[in-house]
């Protein structure tokens, strides 16, 4: 009897303690966050914006359930090992990895913690997991199949531009994630028999360079995606409108923003969608038991506002096609 007596007196005291006192003891997780890019003016807004309503999507409050370690390297991916170290020295319970490179500087950084791709391509390749199914150690998330889409962009490409001669493909040498989509794309411009010309650029500065091949005459681009283009995708854009090149890139943010077509991925998807991984591993899941997603449909997006710009009449079939055209 007074053991049931003193349960009960202790659970009216402890309903008795201030909000404040009980706030304290709700465990509030750390997230990392490590990304290649600039940091944007309002992360909120930004694609990173999605993974926190993502979160709230699960029930958690930023500041009250969890607090971000937001890391951003602005395209200089040599930055990446040194902030990979700084999130696990900050004893974070988790590391989402905006790209394979932030993937990689986390994972050589900690077999410990728990790291999700956010997006990523090739993982098996990269040496990021074992395999998809079964990812093995202590990574797991989102990946995308980059070659599938590199074989649908040219294909989208030779239907707005007829007879395609030469081909321009935008794309970073440094990153080595994308060397399957290089492959897929260069198989699929010899059956056509298109010239693809290397357009390589490192850098923002250059970009710039990249679109002014005087002795090449590229009649399209494509562009791979890759961090240092961000968030400076206006300038990728303007550059293609300047030189009257017809674009298709793997965002349909980029087209938002003046590309032409798109066709691929939403990155505020995949980062919204990472939120289920750290959701089960809050919940004690371990990474190796969570097998890798890929994303079942892309979407497929025309800008017409583009498309009147370069003179260019959109077939009626594509326009049918497209999961959204903007006018």
């Amino acid at each position: 009897m007074k053991r049931r007596e003193f349960i009960i007196a202790l659970g009216g005291a402890a309903a008795s303690l201030p909000l404040a006192a009980r706030a304290q003891e709700r465990r509030v997780w750390r997230i990392g966050f490590l990304s290649g890019k600039s940091k944007p003016n309002s992360l909120e807004t930004s694609v990173y914006g999605e993974f926190l309503r993502g979160m709230n999507d699960f029930g958690y409050i930023e500041g009250r359930d969890f607090v971000m370690e937001w890391r951003f390297v602005a395209g200089d991916f040599s930055r990446l090992p040194e902030m990979a170290s700084d999130l696990v020295a900050r004893q974070v319970d988790v590391i989402i990895a905006g790209f394979t490179g932030a993937a990689l500087a986390a994972k050589k950084a900690t077999a410990a913690i728990p790291i999700i791709l956010g997006y990523t391509a090739d993982p098996v390749g990269s040496g990021l997991v074992e395999s998809l199914a079964r990812p093995g150690g202590n990574v797991t998330g989102l990946a995308t199949y980059l070659p599938e889409l590199a074989s649908k962009q040219f294909e989208l490409l030779t239907a707005v531009v007829r007879k395609l001669s030469c081909v321009g493909i935008l794309m970073n040498p440094n990153n080595l994630a994308y060397v399957g989509m290089l492959k897929t794309t260069r198989g699929v411009a010899a059956a056509a028999g298109t010239k693809l010309v290397l357009m390589e650029a490192r850098s923002t500065e250059e970009i710039t360079h990249a679109f002014e091949k005087p002795d090449e005459q590229i009649e399209a681009v494509m562009v791979v995606p890759d961090p240092v283009y961000d968030p400076p995708r206006t300038v990728v854009a303007d550059l293609a409108l300047k030189h009257r090149l017809p674009s298709i890139h793997p965002y349909a943010e980029y087209t938002a923003l003046g590309g032409l077509m798109s066709y691929g991925d939403s990155l505020g998807k995949f980062y919204r969608r990472a939120a289920y991984f750290v959701d089960k591993i809050f919940k004690g899941v371990q990474p190796r038991e969570l097998p890798v997603e890929q994303p079942t449909t892309f979407e497929f997006v025309i800008n017409l506002k583009t498309a009147k710009a370069l003179g260019i009449d959109i077939p009626p079939t594509l326009l049918a096609r497209a999961d959204e055209v903007i006018e």
